[in-house]
């Protein structure tokens, strides 16, 4: 699984092979996540830094760009519905 980007890891860093390979996994898994499983995650997140859901909920749309595959721009209708149902 990905061993060319584990061996560029152990030679670029001070990672040994396992680390690296946790690392790999780590990177996969957060692009893995889907839209909604992001919209949670970062509304707890800001959230818990004690943000308005006014201000986490613009946060999360302009997050939502940056994503390796960004989803189609949602309003924030949409992103309440996806954190509250």
């Amino acid at each position: 699984m990905h061993d060319e980007l584990v061996d560029h890891l152990t030679r670029s860093t001070p990672l040994n092979r396992g680390e690296a390979l946790r690392v790999v996994q780590d990177v996969l898994a957060y692009f893995d996540e889907t839209t909604e499983d992001f919209v949670r995650r970062r509304h707890r997140e800001l959230q818990a830094q004690g943000l308005v859901n006014t201000a986490i909920f613009e946060r999360i749309g302009a997050d939502l760009r940056y994503r390796a595959v960004a989803p189609p721009e949602l309003t924030l209708r949409q992103l309440r519905r996806i954190v509250y149902g």
